[in-house]
């Protein structure tokens, strides 16, 4: 029953790259200092994004154990209520059939089944397509020409003009900075994906013919060994050490190319601390509590969930009858009810 969605990177992740150990992200206190500032902005950055990377998996460590926790305490109940739903849509589709009910009382029926299956999808991740597909169109077709009392529509239609207005020029300007926001992310994402840029800029500060010294010689012919490497795999991340620890204080080039990666680094910060946010406050916000306070919420739950099962039970039983659904029908109408 429990389902999670797990929404896909934006960037390469620059923390679990294959030739590269965690231990080398984090520089020796002595080699803070070495290298331009360019180098050194971007090692840090890239240590930051490490240390929020590994705070995210330890929060998503920690909420999947809550998460085990939470279903073992109310899944049998869950499942009970799955199970009094589902129950729910036989007596309620053969009552479509029986030319019992007037047309207004189909039309609730109908919504009734609609609302059963989207609390059935959207609480607990049964898949209800079938049931939606067949009932949806028809349900929304019913109730295009029907107005629905809506506080917060007739707040909007006793808005005055000057608000109106106010509101149409910031949803322009929300939209101005949706698009910019969209653009420099597509900016980043076309950055990152590019590695033929940096082999180029450390191809021409590595390359061995062009040293005379023997011993410098050797050494940059390893090193284009391992940015050739790099480059074939496509390991963009290999490449971007490769400049920030080798390429010199007097190469502005690669000063300018690790300043635009720096920048991307920085941007995924701001994700990875969104992604925190959401997982600590967003819809399973309950996850991130812990001990007392979670606790109650877990009795409180299960008291719920155990009245819902026998509530269901019963409506199960009295929907049998087409007297019965009748009564349902008008005692949800009263209390202005579209769903059970």
């Amino acid at each position: 029953m429990p389902h999670s969605s797990n929404s896909p990177a934006d960037h390469p992740d620059f923390s679990t790259s294959p030739a590269v150990h965690h231990s080398s992200l984090r520089p020796e206190p002595a080699d803070e200092a070495v290298g331009s500032p360019a180098q050194r902005a971007f090692r840090q950055a890239v240590l930051d994004v490490e240390n929020l990377r590994q705070r995210l998996r330890d929060l998503e460590a920690d909420q999947a154990d809550a998460r085990r926790r939470y279903w073992q305490h109310v899944g049998p109940l869950a499942q009970a209520v799955v199970t009094a739903r589902q129950a729910l849509f036989p007596p309620l589709e053969e009552a479509l059939l029986l030319h019992f009910f007037s047309r207004a009382e189909e039309q609730q029926i109908t919504s009734l089944i609609v609302a059963n299956a989207h609390s059935l999808r959207d609480r607990f991740g049964e898949d209800a397509t079938e049931i939606l597909q067949r009932y949806a169109t028809y349900h929304k077709s019913q109730n295009t020409t029907t107005t629905k009392p809506d506080s917060y529509q007739d707040d909007v239609n006793q808005a005055s003009e000057p608000q109106r207005g106010g509101q149409r020029r910031k949803t322009k300007a929300q939209r101005a900075q949706e698009a910019a926001e969209r653009e420099a992310q597509a900016q980043q994402q076309s950055l990152l994906g590019n590695t033929k840029a940096v082999y180029r800029q450390l191809a021409r500060a590595n390359h061995p013919d062009l040293e005379r010294d023997p011993e410098r010689a050797q050494a940059k012919t390893i090193r284009m060994q391992q940015i050739t490497e790099a480059y074939e795999a496509n390991d963009l991340y290999t490449l971007l050490q490769l400049l920030s620890e080798h390429s010199t204080d007097a190469d502005a080039a690669s000063d300018d190319l690790l300043t635009r990666y720096t920048q991307a680094l920085h941007r995924q910060q701001t994700e990875l601390k969104q992604r925190m946010n959401e997982l600590k406050l967003g819809a399973n916000g309950f996850f991130g509590s812990t001990g007392k306070k979670q606790e109650a919420e877990l009795r409180q739950l299960k008291r719920h969930l155990r009245a819902e099962a026998e509530y269901l039970q019963h409506i199960g039983h009295v929907i049998t009858e087409p007297n019965g659904l009748r009564d349902l029908l008008k005692q949800l109408a009263a209390e202005g009810h579209e769903s059970i």
